[in-house]
């Protein structure tokens, strides 16, 4: 499985306008070789160079299988809890210095079930077992 966007290449800078100084809105997506039997898919964005640990930008689960998240999705599968405890896109907005932005994807053998509002860690221990594949695009963001 590949995870890509037209947007940035990976280990590229994000663009500004996906960022907190700009529009704040999520990137598109691209998925491809997903496998076969995949039923659901997850999707996370964090940032493990925040300076009071990994900072959880975008968690979102039981997606259905599609090749294009678009930009600016406004909703996507079910809404898990980011770092500012909401539900959604928060675009990168380091205090200061270069980050890293990991954008995850898994491919799961069965949907999570778990409701709206889980957080990564709940979200992660819900997935052992289930995952197909996985794709990383990683981006970089400076202020």
């Amino acid at each position: 499985m590949e995870l890509s966007s037209p947007s940035f290449d990976h280990e590229s800078p994000i663009p500004q306008r996906f960022t907190c100084d700009g529009d704040d809105v999520s990137p598109e997506l691209r998925i491809t070789e997903i496998p076969e039997g995949t039923s659901t898919l997850v999707l996370i964005m964090d940032d493990s160079d925040a300076p009071a640990g990994t900072w959880d930008h975008w968690v979102a689960y039981d997606i259905d299988p599609v090749s294009l998240i678009p930009e600016n999705v406004g909703s996507l599968g079910t809404g898990g809890l980011n770092s500012w405890r909401r539900e959604g896109y928060g675009g990168p907005c380091p205090p200061s210095g270069t980050h890293r932005y990991f954008f995850k994807v898994l491919a799961l053998d069965a949907p999570l079930g778990l409701g709206g509002g889980a957080d990564k860690e709940t979200v992660l221990a819900a997935v052992d077992g289930h995952v197909l594949a996985e794709a990383v695009l990683m981006g970089t963001y400076a202020r």
